[in-house]
C-alpha cells in the first residue's frame, strides 16, 4: 500500500507538494518524523530534507521492536507515513542559513500495509470515526499545567522552582513571565492559536491555554506544546515538567480538556438554549457515559503512580465522581459559554502525563457509548463537594475515582468499552506496562517511609 499522500500517477499530493516547496523556501535541512508510543512518549527519526518527497510517497522504514508495545523482533520493520498538515518549523532550530522540521507521522503495519493497531494516533482516529459514523465531528481543547524548576551545576532537574508566584500572579513574584513569552511566541512560530497565559496556584507552576480544534490535531498539539515547552524552558537554563505531583501537599498539575461534538450541519449538538444549563439530551448522555466509565478512564488519563498523589481532596483536584454546572470539585464541569457553539463540557481528572491520543480516544468512546445506550445524566452537584461527609456522599450516590494506579487498572480491566476503545493490541501492552509500572512501585521503599520508621521501629 503506498502513501495517501502519493497520487495515482506517482506524484504528490497537494498538501504535500506545498510542504515540499515551504522546506525549499525555507532552507529545511532536516525533518523529525514524530510519533509517539503506546506510554505517549514522543519519538523520532531524523532524514535529511532532500528525503521529503521519498517520505510522502514511500514512507520511511523503522525498527519497531525497539519501541515499547510497538511489535516483537521478529516483526520489527514498521513504516512511518507523514502528514503533510502537521508540519513546522521547529523555533529552537530555525535560522538564516538552515532549520529543522517536524512532520507528526501514522506508523504502518509493513506485512498488512494496514495502519498498525498499536499506533495511538490511529486509536484516537478511530474513535473519531466511530463519532462520524455517528453524525459528529468531535472537537477538544485541553489546558495543559506545568511546572518550571531550576537546574543544579550538572544540567539536571531540582524541585526547587524559580519564583515564588501564586494563581495570576505579576512580576516580581512570577520571574517566569519572559519564558512563559519565549514559550507561546515558539508555539505561535508551530501555528498555535494562544488564547492566554498566567502564573498557576503554586510556586512554579504555569498554564498556557490555546485554542479548541478538532480531536486530532488538538491531540497532536499536546504532544508539540510538551516539546516546545521543555525546549524553550531549557534555553533558559530552566526544567519544565508535566509530572502531575512533582511537590507534596501543593496543587499538582492537571489537563482540564473541553470537549463537544459537533452535527454534520455544522451546529453544536451539545447546546440546548430552553435546557435549564443549555445542555441537550446528547451532551447529558455524553457526560453519563464519562461518568459510566471514568475508574476505567483514569488509567489511561492518568497513568503513573504519581497521578494519584494529585488525585486526593484539599488540592482542587477532582476526585468525585460527578457534574456540576456551577462548582470546580466535580469531576465534570459544564463552563458558562458566550454563544451556542461555544456550549461544551469540562472533564477535570486528567493530567498532562497522560497519552494524549490514547485519554481523548477513551474519553470520546465512553461519551459516545453514553449516547448509543442513551444514559441518564444524574443531576448536578452544585454544593462543594469537598465538604460532603461519606454519608452525604452516598445519600447523593457520589462514587470517588481509583485512589491509586493499582485500582485504575483493575477498573481499566472490567470495562469493555474502554478495552475496545484502545483495542487490543494497546489494551494488552497497556495493562502490562502499567501493571508492571505498580509493582515496581508496591515493592520500593519511599524517603517518607524510612524517615517515618527506621528509627521508630
Amino acid at each position: 500500500m503506498t502513501s495517501e499522500n502519493a497520487r495515482t500517477d506517482g506524484g504528490l499530493s497537494e498538501e504535500a507538494q506545498e510542504v515540499l516547496d515551504e522546506i525549499e523556501e525555507k532552507n529545511v535541512d532536516f525533518l523529525r518524523l514524530q510519533f509517539t508510543d503506546i506510554l505517549g512518549t514522543v519519538k523520532n527519526v531524523s532524514v535529511p530534507a532532500d528525503q521529503a518527497e521519498k517520505a510522502f510517497t514511500e514512507g520511511i522504514y523503522f525498527d519497531g521492536s525497539s519501541i515499547n508495545g510497538f511489535v516483537r523482533i521478529q516483526e520489527s520493520d514498521m513504516r512511518l507515513d507523514p502528514d503533510p498538515s502537521t508540519f513546522a518549523i521547529l523555533p529552537w532550530r530555525n535560522t538564516e542559513e538552515s532549520a529543522a522540521g517536524r512532520l507528526i507521522c501514522d506508523v504502518i503495519d509493513t506485512s498488512s500495509g494496514e495502519p498498525f493497531s498499536g499506533d495511538p494516533r490511529g486509536v484516537l482516529k478511530r474513535a473519531i470515526q466511530r463519532a462520524e459514523d455517528m453524525g459528529y465531528t468531535v472537537n477538544a481543547a485541553p489546558e495543559p499545567e506545568f511546572f518550571l524548576f531550576e537546574e543544579d551545576e550538572e544540567g539536571r532537574a531540582t524541585t526547587k522552582t524559580n519564583d515564588a508566584g501564586g494563581y495570576f500572579d505579576l512580576a516580581p513574584k512570577d520571574l517566569a513571565q519572559d519564558v512563559r513569552r519565549d514559550i507561546i511566541y515558539g508555539l505561535e512560530e508551530m501555528g498555535f492559536d494562544i488564547e492566554a497565559s498566567h502564573h498557576e496556584v503554586a510556586q512554579g507552576q504555569h498554564e498556557i491555554n490555546f485554542t479548541y480544534d478538532d480531536a486530532l490535531s488538538t491531540a497532536d498539539n499536546v504532544a508539540t506544546f510538551r516539546a516546545v515547552v521543555r525546549a524553550i524552558a531549557a534555553e533558559h537554563d530552566l526544567h519544565a515538567t508535566f509530572m502531575p505531583k512533582p511537590i507534596p501537599r501543593i496543587n499538582g498539575s492537571g489537563m482540564h480538556t473541553h470537549m463537544s461534538l459537533f452535527t454534520e450541519d455544522g451546529e453544536n449538538a451539545f447546546h440546548d438554549e430552553d435546557d435549564e444549563f443549555n445542555l441537550s439530551d446528547t451532551a447529558k448522555s455524553y457526560v453519563a457515559g464519562i461518568l459510566e466509565h471514568a475508574p476505567a478512564i483514569a488509567a489511561v488519563s492518568n497513568p503513573t503512580v504519581n497521578s494519584y498523589k494529585r488525585l486526593v481532596p484539599g488540592y482542587e483536584a477532582p476526585v468525585y465522581v460527578a457534574w456540576s454546572d456551577r462548582n470546580r470539585s466535580a469531576l465534570i464541569r459544564k463552563p458558562a459559554a458566550r454563544v451556542p457553539a461555544a456550549s461544551r463540557i469540562e472533564a477535570r481528572f486528567p493530567d498532562p502525563s497522560c497519552n494524549p491520543y490514547l485519554a481523548f480516544a477513551a474519553l470520546i468512546h465512553a461519551g459516545l457509548d453514553g449516547i448509543e445506550q442513551d444514559l441518564e445524566c444524574p443531576d448536578p452537584i452544585r454544593e462543594n463537594i469537598y465538604e460532603f461527609d461519606e454519608e452525604m456522599r452516598e445519600e447523593y450516590g457520589i462514587t470517588t475515582l481509583p485512589s491509586n494506579l493499582g485500582e485504575a487498572i483493575d477498573a481499566l480491566e472490567s470495562d469493555e468499552v474502554i478495552e475496545d476503545a484502545l483495542g487490543e493490541h494497546v489494551y494488552e501492552n497497556f495493562i502490562e506496562a502499567k501493571s508492571q509500572e505498580y509493582d515496581e512501585f508496591r515493592v520500593d521503599v519511599s524517603q517518607w517511609e524510612l524517615d517515618q520508621y527506621l528509627e521508630t521501629f
